[in-house]
């Protein structure tokens, strides 16, 4: 059994309770990302840089671990307005392949009342299986080569 790694990529806020990635093996369990940048605020501009920001902040810890988006294996995507990212569909498609391609893992949209940051319409987690010859194990809480 393995024992389970924090991932927490130096270009994320530094997570406080709480890690960005969990690695156990060769899965890589994505912790829920919000639009927070940088400088731990939510991203302005609507669901659509909402989604942009989140996703990419997914991204970033995938990467961390050696990952890649054909990687995912599955998504859960938290909203506190379904009706809103449904009309911003085709423009939150096109950002999605942008950014991972034209792949697509098991995906499940969930509404919700609210999410962390009151200001935040979107939280994004997932899980992911990363290929060992692609795998970076963290170092010391901090994903190595990074």
């Amino acid at each position: 059994m393995t024992t389970p790694i924090p991932v927490n990529p130096p270009s994320l806020p530094a997570p406080s309770g709480y890690s960005h990635g969990t690695l156990s093996g060769n899965t890589l369990h994505l912790g829920g990302q919000t639009a927070l940048d940088a400088d731990m605020r939510i991203v302005p501009g609507g669901i659509v840089e909402q989604f942009r920001q989140a996703f990419g902040n997914v991204l970033t810890t995938l990467r961390a671990a050696g990952g890649i988006p054909e990687d995912l294996v599955s998504l859960t995507i938290y909203l506190t307005d379904i009706p809103d990212y449904q009309a911003h569909g085709k423009e939150i498609g096109k950002v999605w392949r942008e950014l991972a391609g034209p792949v697509y893992p098991a995906m499940a949209g969930i509404g919700t009342t609210a999410l962390w940051q009151p200001e935040a319409m979107i939280e994004i987690l997932g899980v992911a299986v990363i290929p060992d010859e692609r795998l970076v194990r963290p170092v010391e809480g901090k994903a190595a080569g990074v």
